[in-house]
């Protein structure tokens, strides 16, 4: 990555924090991949019970990986015989892991569902939420990080699923009303009530969709 894009991303970390700060929610910033995951697990105890959303981004600093084969209760939802019983999990889990479809550069987060475990769970439930968020994601303000969510995350995750809706052959929303779509439910998180609840940890990379 070229050093001015890492300046400022750096720059840009640094005024995503504080308005995050400001709404009692805390942020860090990771130089790249492996401080994220260095990070991440610095936030999570041994034997602590974790689920999941569709976190692409927790995948890809590696975070999965190392919660599934180290001493925690990871609840593998894509694993389990009982889907609905192990979503359900989520609401009482010690770490629910998340990112975002997309935030803003003072701290707001956008996300989209379809069927809402994600954003009911990210809203209410579980006792923390880790946000893992590439840079890419943050937008200016929540008109630009709505249009991100729906015209670049959505799309893609709509072709990701083999989903049959307008935005996943044109790479476009189209405001659908589809069976498939999976613009269902939006959630604009602009304050946490619960503090120490929301973690989100920036990243100096391109993460997730």
């Amino acid at each position: 990555m070229h050093k001015m894009i890492i300046k400022r991303n750096e720059l840009l970390a640094k005024k995503v924090i504080k308005g995050l700060e400001s709404r009692n929610m805390k942020g860090y910033y990771a130089a790249d991949r492996e401080e994220a995951l260095r990070i991440a697990l610095s936030l999570i105890p041994e034997q602590s019970s974790i689920t999941m959303g569709g976190c692409v981004s927790a995948r890809e600093i590696g975070l999965v990986d190392a919660l599934m084969n180290g001493n925690y209760n990871f609840i593998d939802r894509d694993a389990a015989e009982d889907k609905r019983k192990a979503v359900l999990q989520a609401y009482d889990v010690d770490f629910f892991l998340s990112s975002v479809n997309a935030m803003t550069d003072d701290g707001v987060l956008i996300n989209i569902d379809g069927n809402a475990n994600r954003v009911s769970a990210i809203a209410y439930g579980p006792r923390k939420v880790l946000f893992i968020v590439g840079m890419n994601k943050v937008c200016n303000d929540v008109d630009s990080a709505m249009k991100r969510a729906r015209n670049v995350a959505a799309p893609v995750n709509a072709q990701r699923f083999g989903l049959s809706t307008p935005c996943s052959e044109i790479g476009s929303c189209m405001n659908c009303k589809s069976p498939d779509t999976i613009c269902c439910q939006f959630l604009v998180t602009r304050y946490s009530r619960h503090e120490d609840r929301i973690h989100v940890i920036l990243v100096n990379d391109n993460l997730g969709f």
